[in-house]
């Protein structure tokens, strides 16, 4: 599960759908409508919230406003609640990791996309963050610099 701190526009089709089903995942884990992906670390953040299922309906409705611009046809009704004056905090430190981590997916999946975003040095956060200074968040799990996670 990958609930990126950047904006959806940065997204390639693929990744941006997927996004969108895993935020659906996360809101689900949050309403304790699933078994699975209940320790998954980046719901932390959301956990953190004092309304966690409000929080990643914000979340989700700036996905879908992506996907609406895009000519997506996403389902509104799938979003529940959202709490639209909630920001969460996240660190530039995990802006520049998952950065670098989306321009290594982009770069074999799709090509012309990494092209136009590559010699970006600022790239916007998620409309429901703000970015704050300091490392990668504690929750991430990193990925060395073959893209594989390392041993535990």
């Amino acid at each position: 599960m990958r609930l990126w701190s950047l904006h959806p526009k940065y997204l390639d089709p693929q990744g941006l759908v997927a996004l969108w089903r895993e935020a659906l995942l996360a809101r689900a884990v949050l309403r304790g409508e699933t078994k699975g992906y209940r320790n998954h670390p980046q719901l932390e953040r959301f956990r953190s919230q004092a309304d966690p299922v409000s929080a990643i309906g914000a979340y989700l409705a700036a996905v879908y406003s992506e996907a609406v611009a895009r000519g997506y046809s996403f389902d509104r009704s799938k979003i529940g609640s959202v709490d639209a004056g909630v920001q969460l905090p996240v660190t530039d430190g995990q802006i520049a990791y998952e950065w670098r981590h989306l321009l290594h997916k982009l770069a074999t999946r799709n090509p012309a996309l990494y092209e136009q975003w590559r010699s970006c040095d600022e790239p916007e956060c998620h409309p429901l963050f703000v970015v704050r200074p300091g490392q990668i968040e504690p929750w991430e799990r990193p990925l060395d610099a073959s893209g594989a996670r390392p041993a535990k």
